[in-house]
């Protein structure tokens, strides 16, 4: 059994379609995002795998965007004595976010999905938990602060402060987001039950 979700761009011409699949070894996300960039026309195919825990082991991009080309191989490890985190985006460490356990990609919704399953908050609660964060086109990770403050079985209150948005995220018991405000609106899929 999977989930499956598709979404429309609010912001911009675009689409997202996501499957998200349980496997030995943990969760795969895989999905397309379609959309009108300002560089052009995107398509960027994506996945990230992760662990029983929902903590990223791994993840790709690959695609275009207008007319760059894109082909990320983006791995995490824990290494050492303490269990050191260690990223590395095609082979190049990121030392910038070596502490984060999460990656969220800036061009879809659906990689806010493990940061919810595995948070668990319950109504009332509110934590911070920022990211490995890929934008679009680029080809290493930044920290993306955020924070979730669960205010309802449905919904969150989300914030990322140094992108400077602030949105309540209706968000079901599955995880993935159904309405994200000035970005993303659920169309259709099977998203709304728990896998």
């Amino acid at each position: 059994m999977s989930l499956l979700a598709i979404w429309r761009r609010t912001d911009e011409p675009g689409h997202d379609v996501v499957q998200l699949t349980q496997t030995d070894l943990g969760w795969h996300l895989n999905g397309a995002a379609v959309y009108l960039s300002d560089a052009g026309p995107a398509r960027l195919d994506y996945t990230v795998q992760l662990a029983e825990d929902w903590t990223t082991k791994s993840g790709s991009v690959r695609g275009f965007i207008g007319s760059q080309s894109v082909d990320l191989t983006i791995i995490r490890t824990e290494t050492g004595i303490r269990n050191e985190t260690g990223w590395t985006v095609n082979g190049q460490r990121q030392p910038a976010v070596r502490s984060m356990v999460d990656l969220d990609y800036s061009f879809t919704p659906a990689t806010n999905l493990q940061q919810i399953r595995r948070m668990n908050l319950k109504v009332g609660d509110k934590a911070d938990f920022p990211v490995a964060w890929l934008v679009a086109g680029a080809s290493n990770l930044v920290v993306l602060p955020q924070t979730y403050h669960r205010v309802s079985e449905t919904e969150y209150i989300y914030e990322a402060p140094t992108v400077r948005y602030r949105a309540t995220l209706l968000i079901p018991e599955a995880g993935f987001v159904q309405d994200y405000p000035d970005g993303w609106v659920f169309e259709t899929g099977n998203a709304g039950r728990a896998l």
